[in-house]
Formats: C-alpha cells, structure tokens, sequence
C-alpha cells in the first residue's frame, strides 16, 4: 500500500504523489500573536509535525512552512490595550511559542515568515490581482472581486449565492459583492500602516499566507495544512486569490485539515477570545509531554477531539508499558536462546510493516499507536527469560517506530525534598488503608491527586511504589 491522503477539496482519499519527485513542500497556518499558545494549537501543530516524521520517514525531504502572524486586528486591539507595540507582542510570544513546541518535542519548521516582513510580496501579488482584473480600489481599500473566480467555494463546497459572511469578513456597502473579502486595508488613526499604491495602509489577513507560500516555497505546493476552523474563508481565499493571481491550479494539491479540540463535551472549540482555553504553557507542566501527544495522536486527526484530565493519565498509564519496554533486560539469562530472539524479531518486523500499512492510510495513528503497544507487550514477556542483547534488536524497532511519531519516551525527572517524600509516602500508606477498606472512591482520589502533582502510583500484588513523572 502506498500513502493515501485525504484531500478536503476532493473529500476523498488519493495517493500521494509530490509534485518534485522525493521533495515535499508543505504550508501550515500558524497562530495569530495576541495571546499565548494553547493545547488546542498544539493538537494542530503536533498533527503537522507527525506527518512531517513520516513524510521524512519513507525518505522524503520535507521543506515546511508556517507563519506567524503579526498584523491582524485582535493583535493591534491587544497591543493598544496593553500599551505597547506590536512588534513587543509578536516577539514575546514568538519567543513563548517556539519554547512550548520545543517542550512538545515539534520539530521546527523550516521557515517561520511574518506578516510584515511579506508586505511587498503581498502589494505585488495585489497588483497583479488588480491588473488582471480580480480586484478593484475603493477609497484606498482593494478588494477581491469573487465574482472573477468562477470555481469560488470548491473547498467549502459552498455556493456562492448561498454564502452568508464568515466571522473576518466585514460587511462594507462600497463593495460589489458581499463575499469580496479585504486584500489591502486603509489606514486608520492609530494603527500600523506601509506605503502601497493606493496609499498608507496594511494587508487584509488573507493575503499573507498567499504571500508567504509564493514567496518561500513556490506557486504551487504539494500539502498546505491547517485546522478545520480555517478551511473557510480564509483557505477558500487563499485558492482564489492565489490561482487568479498565478494562473496555475491547483494552488495546493492536498488540503489536510485537523479536526478541532474541544474544552469539554458539548462545548465549542478552544479559542482565545471565549476564554476557554488550557494554555500549553500550564499543560507541560502538568503533563507529560509524551503523554500529551499520546493522547492527541490516540484519535484520528480529522476527528474533532475533547481535552480530558483522565484521557491523559490514561496516557501517562500507556506511557509506563512502552518505556518498560525499552529497559534492558537481564544480563544472566542464557544469551543463545535462538527460538525466543527469532521469534521476537520477526514480530518486530511484522509490526513495522503494520505500522507503515496504517500510517499509509491517511496517518492513521491511533491504530499505528495500538501496534507500539503489541510490540512493547512481547518485549516485556521476551525480557523475562531473554538476555539482553535477544530483546535490542526489538526495542531497536520500537525506539524506531515512536520517533516518526515524536515519542521521545524518556522519563520526565524532578527532584524532591525529603519533606515532599515522607508527605507522600504519608498518602501512599492512607491510601493502602483505604483500599483495604475498600473505600475506592476516596483512594481513587488520593491517587489522582498525586498525579496532578506529577506522582504516578504502581500499584502490585506486594506493594505500591511511586515515582514523579
């Protein structure tokens, strides 16, 4: 089976074939720098870099992409109220942004353009939208005529005259259809302005990755990415803008979109403004991080996902079998045990291919995950009557197998008091009571809050042991 990819303009799955032979050029929306990075721009980012390993994994080199935006309106609202620049905001939560996704073991993109290092790119290409005939001036402003693109609306499926305006697009009356959508913006008392042909102003927000794309990796790319929150209109701009501005289509040959994360069952998805967010910043220091991409990658990217405390203990539980795996096993036990180490090796082999074959299948990591599992679990069998040097070539595959999915599977390290330690060992024993109590519930508590604190509990036939996480 070769990769299939599921291409949101076409909805349906493809085979995968880049544009350059083993070249992959790849876009992904980055955030808007008013606030600071949430899980839910982590699941997007994390979804882009696991795709990436593997990309890179069956021997593709992979030139990525992702922007950062530094001029929109939320950021210029947020710099006026907080009494500072811009270019303030933006740096400290580059800055903040970068070290999070470090924490979170993503690979850096290749590139990481702003908005307002693009502006002439972006006052060409209007220029050029405007020579052609695909937009039009109005008291300084230009706007994109989607009346001129005939195909408006194929990635949403959306028919034009069905259209209502989306949450960024402003209703103006100057403008010849309501669905024309902002390419350069008059200036306005009080915000950042550039000189362009048609006076002080700066760019609408759709524009810039349109920019950034050309600019960086070419008129057409093979994957451009993003969550489903963005597939319009800021995608579907981006298509008619783009090919009217180019002439060549498609754009993009394959639009993956990740489904969104949600704070709670029932809820909408997590967003700055309604202020119901888990910051990445508190979630690596709560979490795991490993546990943190466990959890993400444990549902289907497409799938719309539910932050929930127990699914990442559950994660952090699942962690424990993998990297078990991975310790060495005894150097006493008889070295020549042929049957067992073929055995075992010839599973980890099979299990690369099933990882491949569900990998192919439009990176479909929860079952990927589920064979790291089967293949962790022979290995802790093996290491019971292995020598050591029997069980590596296994683990070699299982260290392996987890790289292409950012699994670093080492342990998290802290260091405690002794006064932290006997206050623990004080509640492991409460506990061991209330369990011989059978008072579940309350033990169940007890334990829970330990791992909130970063102390995962093991609980044997003979005894508890605990360790920070």
């Amino acid at each position: 089976m070769t990769l299939q990819i599921y291409n949101t303009l076409t909805r349906q799955k493809e085979t995968f074939i880049p544009l350059h032979d083993q070249q992959v050029l790849m876009y992904v929306c980055g955030p808007n720098l008013y606030g600071p990075c949430h899980v839910g721009h982590a699941m997007s980012y994390l979804v882009f870099d696991v795709i990436r390993r593997y990309l890179e994994y069956l021997g593709y080199s992979v030139r990525h992409v992702q922007n950062f935006t530094d001029l929109e309106d939320r950021i210029i609202e947020t710099a006026k109220a907080q009494g500072t620049f811009i270019e303030n905001l933006a740096e400290l939560y580059i800055a903040r942004f970068l070290t999070e996704l470090d924490g979170l073991n993503i690979k850096r993109a290749h590139e990481y353009p702003r908005a307002t290092e693009v502006i002439p790119t972006m006052i060409d290409i209007i220029q050029g939208l405007i020579a052609k005939g695909h937009a039009y001036t109005v008291d300084g402003d230009v706007y994109f005529r989607v009346n001129s693109n005939s195909d408006y609306g194929k990635l949403s499926r959306r028919k034009l005259t069905e259209m209502e305006a989306g949450a960024r697009i402003e209703i103006d009356e100057r403008k010849e259809h309501p669905m024309d959508f902002a390419l350069w913006k008059n200036t306005k008392p009080g915000e950042p302005n550039w000189k362009s042909p048609w006076g002080l102003g700066r760019p609408g927000w759709h524009i810039e990755c349109s920019a950034m794309a050309i600019k960086f990796l070419g008129e057409q790319i093979d994957i451009h990415g993003g969550g489903q929150d963005v597939l319009f209109p800021h995608h579907e701009n981006e298509i008619a803008q783009t090919e009217s501005y180019t002439g060549k289509a498609p754009f993009v040959k394959y639009w993956v979109h990740n489904g969104l994360l949600r704070p709670g069952e029932g809820q909408e998805k997590m967003t700055r403004h309604l202020a119901n967010i888990v910051s990445l910043q508190d979630a690596l220091k709560k979490y795991d991080p490993d546990a943190i991409r466990l959890f993400i990658l444990s549902s289907h990217y497409r799938t719309p996902l539910v932050w929930q405390d127990d699914g990442i203990y559950s994660a952090e539980r699942g962690l424990e079998r993998l990297r078990e795996a991975l310790n060495l096993a005894s150097e006493t036990k008889d070295a020549r045990t042929l049957v067992g180490t073929n055995t075992l090796t010839e599973f980890a082999k099979q299990t690369r291919e099933l990882f491949i074959k569900a990998m192919d299948d439009d990176f479909n990591t929860p079952i990927a995950i589920s064979h790291l599992f089967d293949l962790a679990r022979e290995i802790n069998h093996a290491k019971q009557k292995l020598h050591s040097a029997a069980v590596a070539p296994a683990q070699g595959v299982l260290k392996e197998l987890s790289n292409v999915l950012g699994l670093s599977l080492q342990e998290r390290r802290h260091t405690e008091s002794i006064e932290t330690v006997s206050i623990i060992d004080l509640l492991v024993t409460v506990r061991n009571q209330l369990r011989a109590a059978r008072q579940w519930e309350l033990a169940d508590k007890i334990r829970n809050q330990l791992l909130d604190i970063g102390v995962l509990l093991e609980d044997s036939s003979e005894e508890t042991k605990w360790r920070s996480t």
